[in-house]
C-alpha cells in the first residue's frame, strides 16, 4: 500500500474510469472507506464524487469507530466538514471508541471554525460526554482552548451547561481554578 495521498489519487482515477468501482468497497473488507481517506486528506472534489455515488460511506465508521466527519474535523478541513454535514448531519453525534465526537475533536484540536459549523448544524451535540463524563466545556479547559470556550459559553444557553460535572465531580470552574494558567 502507498501513502494515503497516493491511495486517494489512485481511487480518484479509478472512480473516473469506472463509476461502479465503489460498489466493491464494504465495511467488512476495509478498515477505512475511500471517504475516510478523502476526508482525512481534505480532498473536497473526491469527497463529493464518493458521497454522490455512495452516500452510505458518510455513515461508515472504521474499526476505531471513527467517521469521515471526525477525520475531516481533526484535520481542520472546513469545506469537507460542510460537505459531509450536508450528506449526514447526524454524524455530529457519532462517538469514537474513546467516546469523542467531532465536536470534542474540534475543541481538542482548536478548530474553532469547524466547531462553529458543527454547532450550527447540530447544537444538541454539545451535550455529548466523553467516556470520562467530560463535557465539551471540560475539554476546552483541559486543552487550553479559550476561544472555543468563549464561543460555546456565549452560544449555548442550555440550563446547567456550564455547571455540569465530570466523573470526578469537577465542574469547568473547578478545572479552570485548579489550573493557574487559565483565568476564571
Amino acid at each position: 500500500m502507498g501513502t494515503p495521498l497516493t491511495e486517494a489519487n489512485s481511487l480518484q482515477r479509478l472512480l473516473e474510469e469506472d463509476m461502479l468501482v465503489l460498489d466493491g468497497f464494504t465495511r467488512d473488507c476495509f478498515a477505512e472507506t475511500p471517504l475516510h481517506i478523502s476526508a482525512m486528506l481534505g480532498h473536497l472534489e473526491f469527497k463529493r464524487n464518493i458521497s454522490s455515488q455512495t452516500p452510505v460511506f458518510a455513515k461508515e465508521l472504521d474499526f476505531r469507530r471513527i467517521s469521515p466527519l471526525l477525520l475531516a474535523t481533526a484535520n481542520g478541513h472546513l469545506e469537507v466538514v460542510k460537505a459531509l454535514l450536508l450528506v449526514n448531519p447526524d454524524m455530529c453525534d457519532a462517538q469514537d471508541r474513546d467516546g469523542q465526537s467531532p465536536l470534542h475533536i474540534a475543541v481538542i484540536k482548536g478548530r474553532v471554525d469547524v466547531l462553529k459549523e458543527l454547532v450550527q448544524t447540530k447544537p444538541e451535540a454539545v451535550l455529548l460526554r466523553t467516556e470520562r463524563g467530560e463535557t465539551i466545556l471540560h475539554l476546552c479547559v483541559k486543552h487550553y482552548q479559550i476561544d472555543a470556550l468563549k464561543f460555546l459559553v456565549e452560544t449555548i444557553k442550555e440550563s446547567g451547561f456550564t455547571s455540569s460535572k465530570d466523573e470526578d465531580g469537577s465542574t469547568v470552574l473547578h478545572l479552570a481554578g485548579a489550573d493557574r494558567e487559565i483565568e476564571v
